[in-house]
């Protein structure tokens, strides 16, 4: 299977280890992945934005960065919804048959839990992390793309875990891209909430499959010197007791990730 990954703007820029987490973890699968430096943005906060005819073009660039691939993979449950929830929208809009043609061909984007699911049939990648833990459903990923409990499907064959369940999981914490800018009271408001609620999960750890999320939250968390590590799922589950993953992603701020440990404890 010729696999290729979708970093995403912002894991390329800000938490890059999160896309080598998952070259790491899908290569130890038996898997080899390649990157497509021609790959640049989905087009999310344009298309979030209202301005859906500057998508076309990134639109274009992404069909032509991936095909070839039998399956595209992504660390980002919100930028995989928006490829495969609005591209072929924005191809229909553009008016150009050949790029609603190449839409069309183009492999399916799978966010990193329903691919090791439901396409690998894996649900235990040999993984080790003995912290607690408790996991954030990301909106897009729960509500869009419906990965229900397949993030934690995997996170409970982690070996060493303990697993909290997080209270009003599926509340939004309040980031939304250009929400946060836009309505920045209410976001707080929504990131307060919760930023309660794991901390009465006792985690040491939160996780989550989407890093815009984990930078928000980890925000509050740093901010509050809570002592509670953000970490993205495929980080967790690339860790292994030989080559353990202690903290955030490199060269992630400290102050956007809530890692002023360099060990979660």
């Amino acid at each position: 299977m010729r696999i290729a990954l979708f970093i995403t703007c912002l894991n390329d820029t800000l938490f890059p280890a999160t896309g080598r987490a998952v070259v790491t973890l899908l290569e130890r699968l038996g898997h080899r992945v390649d990157f497509p430096p021609e790959q640049t943005c989905c087009g999310q906060m344009h298309f979030n934005t209202g301005y859906q005819r500057d998508c076309v073009p990134l639109v274009r660039r992404f069909a032509e960065a991936f095909a070839g691939y039998d399956a595209v993979v992504t660390p980002s449950g919100s930028c995989a919804a928006m490829v495969r929830e609005h591209h072929g929208r924005i191809a229909e809009v553009s008016g150009d048959d050949r790029l609603s043609a190449a839409v069309h061909d183009a492999p399916r984007v799978y966010e990193l839990s329903e691919f090791l699911v439901d396409v690998l049939g894996v649900s235990d990648v040999g993984a080790y992390f003995p912290h607690r833990v408790t996991y954030h459903p990301t909106c897009h990923s729960l509500r869009m793309l419906g990965v229900d409990d397949r993030p934690l499907t995997l996170l409970r064959a982690v070996r060493g875990i303990d697993l909290v369940e997080l209270g009003a999981a599926d509340q939004c914490c309040g980031f939304g891209g250009t929400f946060a800018l836009k309505n920045a009271d209410t976001s707080v408001a929504m990131c307060t909430d919760k930023v309660r609620h794991v901390l009465a999960t006792g985690a040491d750890v939160l996780c989550a499959g989407d890093n815009s999320c984990l930078m928000h939250i980890g925000g509050a968390l740093s901010r509050l010197r809570t002592g509670v590590n953000v970490m993205h799922l495929a980080e967790i589950l690339a860790s292994t007791e030989k080559a353990p993953v202690h903290g955030a992603a490199e060269p992630s701020p400290a102050s956007w990730r809530g890692t002023e440990r360099t060990k979660t404890s």
